[in-house]
């Protein structure tokens, strides 16, 4: 792994590459985008040893992106072109990449190319961020760097998943909660996360009389904060917005209560302006599955009658794209064809992935035990009462992917990290033939037609937490 020590090393590798300028970033070498330059300013962008180093990093990875027509984008096209019915029986994975980001999301865009695949969404949630290590800018700025190391074109959906209402804090105090979430909504659209996840489902009270009263916070809460994205969304981009009317572990949905929290939301947002695309309900999964105690995963019971009968609520009476499925990563290859079948729109796929580098013949056992280690020494109060090791380990080893592990990861060797995201690249090709998004990638550029929008070196450097100096910015590059 290399990392540019200092500015100018980093800007005096674009020589021939990249010509930087005040007014943007030219590509002079598109495949050299495709060799170990990206690799090293993709790790600079993570590791650099200083904010500024980091986010001029990270602003040219998003400059040359967006120079050479990788643009981020709203799937919302898309989706609604979904909801008028004029395309259907596909299910895009939302694939939340939590630790070795930049491999993963490479192993992806190799299977993506290979099949045509254009439709899908990488994110991640509020709490990944913090456990990962994985702060906004950062995020967009690996996927980006992935895109383009794999020779990748066209729009890049990034999703902000769970944006999560805190049950207790919120009815203590809402307007604190609000607040909260107002801020995370505008740090990660000013990154390029243009698909967010509304989930105030946690605010639902099944013991109100009536389902209407039941959704009540729920939908104020998910309309208030739809409101906040549709101020906050840059000119041209119209944020693809999702709700949630069940917590995942809860009981299953209903169209009922469907029905009862749209009624609420429509009732609670602006005239007007343009709410949800899809809803996220509960179908019998649960974050990770459920471990037993030798460490495998329990079958699960999933009701995709939950799926069909919403969706086709959602698309007929809302002109919604349909339902989305958590929790789906750790369910038996059988069950995935049964999705797009079933008119799930959109599907979140994470620990199956997690599970793939951690179990992997080719995975160290010293960084195993170090991780184990890390769980044992950081983690031991979320170990409940009768966990086994294994379980233990399953429930919480997510969070050995940052701290002072994150280097670990990304320093594994280049043997192990290639034969790791060969085994994550075969997953990935069996999943988008079972969620029928091959050849989509035309289907993408039909319905998603994202403006540019310039990268921006201030916005870069201070978001990593550094001071930007005028100077700084370039008004000529080693061209």
């Amino acid at each position: 792994m290399k990392i540019f020590g200092d500015l100018k090393s980093l800007r005096a590798s674009c020589h021939g590459i990249l010509a930087e300028k005040r007014s943007g970033v030219t590509v002079l070498d598109e495949a050299a985008l495709q060799g170990p330059w990206t690799d090293d300013v993709v790790h600079t962008a993570v590791f650099g040893s200083t904010p500024e180093l980091q986010g001029t990093a990270r602003y040219l990875l998003k400059a040359a992106a967006a120079a050479v027509g990788i643009r981020l984008a709203s799937i919302q096209g898309l989706y609604a072109a979904t909801g008028r019915g004029e395309a259907d029986h596909f299910t895009v994975p939302a694939m939340n990449i939590r630790g070795l980001s930049y491999d993963c999301a490479r192993a992806f865009h190799r299977a993506a190319r290979h099949l045509d695949c254009g439709a899908f969404i990488f994110e991640i949630a509020r709490t990944e961020m913090a456990y990962t290590g994985q702060p906004p800018h950062e995020y967009v700025a690996v996927m980006l760097g992935a895109a383009l190391r794999e020779g990748f074109r066209g729009p890049l959906c990034i999703q902000g998943d769970h944006f999560q209402a805190k049950a207790d804090f919120y009815f203590e105090d809402p307007d604190a909660q609000i607040a909260d979430l107002r801020q995370l909504i505008s740090d990660t659209i000013t990154a390029g996360f243009y698909n967010i996840d509304i989930d105030s489902s946690t605010l639902v009270v099944l013991d109100r009389p009536g389902l209407e009263e039941q959704q009540k916070d729920n939908a104020s809460v998910c309309a208030s904060l739809t409101r906040a994205i549709r101020e906050l969304e840059p000119e041209g981009i119209q944020v693809s917005v999702g709700g949630e009317i069940g917590e995942v572990g809860g009981h299953n949905s209903t169209v009922e209560e469907f029905q009862a929290f749209m009624k609420a939301y429509r009732r609670e947002l602006s005239e007007g302006m343009a709410g949800i695309s899809k809803i996220s309900v509960q179908t019998g999964t649960s974050h990770g599955g459920v471990p037993l105690p030798d460490g495998s995963v329990a079958d699960v019971k999933l009701d995709f009658d939950v799926l069909s009968s919403i969706s086709e609520v959602a698309r007929s009476e809302y002109g919604l794209a349909g339902t989305v499925q958590h929790g789906a990563s750790t369910l038996p290859d059988e069950a995935f064809h049964h999705f797009p079948e079933r008119g799930a729109c959109e599907v979140h796929l994470a620990t199956g992935f997690q599970n793939q580098l951690y179990d992997h013949p080719l995975m160290p056992e010293t960084l195993r035990d170090k991780a184990y280690s890390y769980l044992r020494e950081n983690f031991s109060a979320e170990r409940k009462d009768g966990q086994t090791d294994e379980q233990f380990y399953y429930k919480t080893r997510k969070k050995a992917f940052g701290a002072e592990m994150k280097r670990e990861w990304w320093n594994l060797p280049g043997e192990v990290r290639e034969a790791m995201g060969a085994t994550l690249e075969q997953k990935f090709a069996f999943l988008i033939e079972q969620l029928h998004v091959r050849n989509t990638i035309e289907l993408m550029r039909c319905h998603v037609r994202p403006p540019a929008h310039p990268a921006s070196l201030r916005v870069e450097i201070e978001a990593a937490g550094g001071t930007f100096e005028v100077e700084d910015d370039p008004d000529s590059s080693t061209d």
